[in-house]
């Protein structure tokens, strides 16, 4: 981007600092933020790669800065003082990949918008959520019945119920084509205005929101009182337990996390994330889902990465019975579910400090939703698009692209920006732990990251108009009412054919992957390509161990090995 001299390595560090100077809020370890001068952010291009007005590359890259000094501050707190200066280094490249990293995984050389992929994934999508194209188009934003005004209505992993609630059913096989299922779902969605979709979607607890603007969703109570809250939270948890120290290495390897056990129960993206990062620095990552409950098989691909993944039933007594054993000696639980959904089974923040206080050893919980824990909206569901839409980020691309109609952004890059600020979470709590006792509780939301994008700034009109004249003519042709994929389908085209470099390493004879690597996984039996890990931090070892496997794959047990 010459004509500007706009620099996205130096805007990464501006934003990095930003987050550095709301230290006290975001209750970083101290030696985090006193080796700050450590972190370096570097490109062998340095330019702007989605075409989108926010600054995606360079906030993913602050965050993984700030994920690298917590982690730097560990390795310092667990192998002593070995480095003068433990310098993390965070390149942008690998951070871009790293926002659209499900579309960059492969397994058996098959990409999720590969029709065949479907033969080598185990097929968790219980309802056709996902696999059926009318189903699928019942997460989608469409035009209500005011002039100029749009809802994201979100069938979940379900369906039926926000069909039949628009007045469709819930399966029409005679509907396959593309066009056809929008013009009909639409047609639907524009018998109400916005008002009564919300009140028909709080009736029967789905997912849906209007896409308000920026100026609009911050004068709504709710996003008036999380606009002055700080990217994601750390708290202690009630309780007067003594440090609990990093468990001893077994092996003399440079993991920061080698043996911390971690529960996740999570599903789809922003969940995942947070523990497939801790995976990385070392964790026993033991990912629990329920066999009664759908899930998108080819996330699995790239989310499961490093974990071993069983299913339990935590409504059965011999779900339970097995989930409390693992509870007994669990560090760290994250949960992606909807608001209350643990607590409701017995399980949540406050229940396991207090078995943390019984048992002497504290607890990091993490919890990773769309609205935040605050403000009337705190307890609704909601997925990426649902955060993108309600904050007014659909809006911004719409407008950025030259429509007069809201457009939900390629990638689900607020997903894993979501998910690196409850890894940050998580590990922040974890040196807390350490250094000075106690259970701690870590809060990451879509809302708050996509906020964080307002905070730090598009980028300027002349940056915006360039990016613009970059893109080709398809990239405009693009529609309010166009799935997900079908958006970042485009969008991952153009920048193939821009910038190869993410995709192939240059100089490559052989196309080897530039940033990305790939595994045997016996458990798809086959081989698998997923996106490396980002910060690169002097005498930390944060690679995987194991490749990645569907849900239920593993029984539930601490039982790992790195053969795997």
């Amino acid at each position: 981007m010459g004509v500007n001299a706009y620099s996205p390595t130096n805007e990464a560090g501006r934003i990095f600092a930003l987050l550095c100077d709301q230290a006290e809020k975001l209750n970083l370890p101290s030696a985090a933020v006193e080796g700050k001068d450590a972190v370096s952010f570097c490109s062998d291009y340095d330019q702007v790669y989605f075409p989108i007005p926010f600054k995606e590359t360079e906030t993913l890259a602050a965050l993984k800065g700030i994920e690298g000094s917590v982690a730097a501050a560990i390795a310092d707190l667990r192998f002593g003082h070995t480095q003068e200066n433990r310098h993390v280094k965070i390149n942008l490249e690998r951070a871009t990949a790293f926002g659209c990293q499900a579309y960059m995984a492969k397994v058996d050389g098959l990409s999720k918008l590969d029709p065949q992929v479907k033969t080598k994934l185990k097929d968790t999508d219980l309802l056709a959520a996902q696999s059926n194209g009318y189903r699928r188009m019942s997460a989608n934003l469409y035009r209500t019945k005011n002039e100029g005004e749009f809802y994201h209505i979100h069938g979940s992993l379900e369906a039926t119920t926000t069909l039949n609630m628009i007045g469709l059913e819930g399966h029409r096989p005679d509907l396959t084509d593309y066009e056809d299922v929008i013009k009909v779902i639409e047609a639907h969605v524009r018998k109400f205005t916005s008002a009564e979709l919300e009140d028909m979607n709080r009736e029967r607890r789905q997912a849906g929101v209007p896409a308000l603007k920026y100026e609009e969703f911050i004068k709504t109570p709710h996003g008036a009182l999380n606009v002055q809250s700080p990217p994601w939270t750390v708290d202690r948890l009630k309780g007067d337990l003594p440090p609990t120290p990093f468990p001893a290495s077994k092996t003399g390897s440079k993991r920061i996390l080698e043996g911390v056990k971690v529960l996740e129960l999570c599903r789809i993206i922003a969940g995942p994330t947070v523990t497939r990062v801790l995976a990385e620095y070392g964790a026993d990552v033991l990912k629990i889902t329920s066999p009664n409950l759908s899930d998108v098989p080819f996330f699995q691909v790239d989310g499961n990465m490093g974990k071993h993944a069983a299913d339990l039933d935590l409504k059965s007594a011999e779900g339970r019975r097995r989930f409390e054993e693992l509870l007994a000696d669990v560090d760290v639980v994250v949960d992606g579910y909807r608001p209350g959904a643990i607590e409701k089974l017995g399980y949540g923040p406050e229940a396991l400090a207090a078995l943390a206080e019984k048992r002497g050893k504290g607890i990091v919980y993490v919890n990773e939703n769309c609205f935040g824990y605050e403000g009337e909206w705190a307890g609704r569901a909601g997925w990426q698009q649902i955060a993108d839409c309600v904050t007014g980020v659909a809006w911004a691309q719409g407008q950025f692209m030259g429509n007069s109609t809201p457009v939900v952004p390629p990638f689900p890059i607020s997903d894993y920006g979501t998910g690196c600020m409850g890894a940050i979470a998580a590990l922040t709590g974890l040196y807390h732990r350490a250094k000075t006792g106690g259970s701690y509780h870590g809060k990451a939301s879509l809302m708050h990251y996509d906020l964080l994008l307002f905070a730090v700034g598009p980028y300027s009109p002349e940056m915006q108009r360039e990016l613009r004249d970059a893109q080709p003519a398809e990239f405009f042709q693009l529609r309010h009412c166009d799935s997900v994929d079908r958006i970042s389908s485009t969008a991952l085209k153009i920048m193939q054919a821009r910038f190869p470099h993410l995709y192939v390493a240059p100089g490559n004879a052989e196309g080897k992957p530039a940033l990305t690597e790939k595994w045997y996984s016996k458990a798809y039996g086959a081989e698998i390509e997923v996106v490396t890990p980002v910060a690169e931090i002097d005498g930390v070892d944060n690679t995987f161990v194991r490749a990645s496997r569907p849900n239920g794959s593993d029984e539930a047990n601490w039982e790992f090995t790195t053969s795997d």
